[in-house]
């Protein structure tokens, strides 16, 4: 095949934004409920998203600086108060989840804008939606900035200290991922959406 080589360090920053996300694809969306310091809650969606490790039970996201150098609501919010709580946002949520994704000023509180029915927590103090089947309650372990200005990285990662899972997806202690009808994001507006008939396996290999 023929390749075009790009180096990003000739590239502006928004060219090489969208450049990863059409190639880092799909992506998990954590969306993501948190309090200010002053009690305001936030509610809001970031596709830079994974685990990390479970011992102890480890989850990264990524809320970016904006391209005019504002950071996001949620990255303030978790400064502050070091909690908050990632959902797997399902398919049928999917208008309201993107909803929440505006840009609402702080004082805004997108579970009222969005749609979502406030839920309490057990172990941290911000809120989490009830209408998604899958919340795990985090506590901030460490963020880690990588560049400066717009478009840089803030890694967020955290401690899962309390899962809440919907019955109808758990066998025993495992979770069926085809069950929970889970979008992932792609490139500027697209989706992709995990249904059963889109799934397949392939078991690890044994060697020799």
């Amino acid at each position: 095949m023929k390749m075009r080589d790009l180096d990003p360090a000739s590239l502006e920053p928004a060219d090489v934004y969208a450049l990863l996300v059409g190639c880092v694809v799909p992506r998990p969306i954590a969306f993501v409920s948190s309090l200010s310091r002053d009690g305001i809650p936030n509610l809001a969606p970031f596709s830079f998203f994974n685990a990390g490790g479970a011992n102890p039970p480890s989850l990264v996201f990524s809320p970016v600086t904006s391209g005019a150098g504002r950071d996001k609501d949620t990255l303030h919010n978790v400064r502050a108060t070091g909690e908050y709580v990632v959902h797997i946002s399902p398919w049928p949520l999917r208008e309201r989840m993107n909803q929440a994704s505006a840009d609402y000023p702080p004082e805004v509180d997108e579970f009222v804008d969005a749609g979502f029915t406030k839920a309490p927590s057990v172990k941290v103090k911000p809120w989490r939606a009830a209408e998604c089947p899958i919340a795990m309650e985090c506590r901030l372990f460490q963020i880690v900035q990588h560049g400066d200005g717009p478009l840089r990285a803030n890694y967020v990662i955290g401690e899962v200290v309390y899962f809440h899972i919907a019955e109808g997806l758990l066998n025993g202690l495992r979770v069926d991922s085809t069950a929970i009808d889970a979008i992932g994001r792609l490139g500027g507006p697209m989706y992709t959406r995990v249904t059963k008939e889109s799934v397949f396996q392939l078991p690890r290999p044994t060697t020799g």
